[in-house]
């Protein structure tokens, strides 16, 4: 990239449809504010614009103009979507999380401990007692359940006796009834 401004070693040259595909994208009402302003760069540079210019129009940094001219110089329209982002990896696995969520829905008699419902803390002693995993917050615990809408404290359960299949239960298998019901338990029951 030219220093100062001047002009781009990457000159773009639009065919009529990707213009009218910008000009669209820059009109519609629904679209993303980072995609309009990645779509005005890109015409402006076809029309002649220096990066600099275009900073100044659009309020934006020299840089950030001459990123998304590269980019769409060298991939085209694909330029134009955000990269996917590695991100932080998942701390536990998604068998974990839905054993903690099975244990949730318990009732803590079944484990053996003396209390009436799970409570985070009681409910993080358990887990790691059990070891499922050698450490978890309460927070984490408590972020998981709020994706089902499990809420142990507030226990209300109903007994379900009957089949899975067809194939007869011995016992009955104990649910957490909230706003949405998540039979983790029957996916933990044996089939034979």
């Amino acid at each position: 990239m030219a220093r100062g401004g001047g002009r781009s070693p990457f000159q773009i040259t639009l065919r009529a449809s990707e213009r009218r595909w910008l000009k669209a994208l820059t009109r519609r009402g629904t679209a993303q504010h980072r995609q309009v302003l990645r779509a005005k760069i890109v015409l402006l540079a076809a029309a002649g614009w220096t990066n600099a210019a275009i900073a100044r129009k659009l309020g934006l940094a020299v840089n950030t103009v001459g990123k998304w001219r590269k980019r769409y110089a060298e991939q085209g329209m694909d330029g134009l979507r955000d990269r996917k982002r590695a991100g932080r990896p998942r701390g536990f696995a998604a068998a974990v999380v839905a054993e903690v969520k099975a244990i949730a829905c318990e009732l803590p008699a079944t484990r053996g401990v003396p209390i009436s419902r799970w409570s985070l803390g009681e409910l993080r002693q358990e887990v790691i007692a059990s070891g499922l995993v050698e450490a978890v917050s309460t927070t984490t615990l408590g972020r998981w359940l709020a994706e089902d809408a499990i809420k142990p404290w507030q226990h209300h359960a109903w007994s379900f006796l009957g089949t899975r299949r067809s194939r007869p239960r011995p016992h009955g298998c104990w649910i957490c009834m909230s706003e949405s019901l998540t039979a983790y338990r029957w996916a933990r029951m044996p089939t034979s």
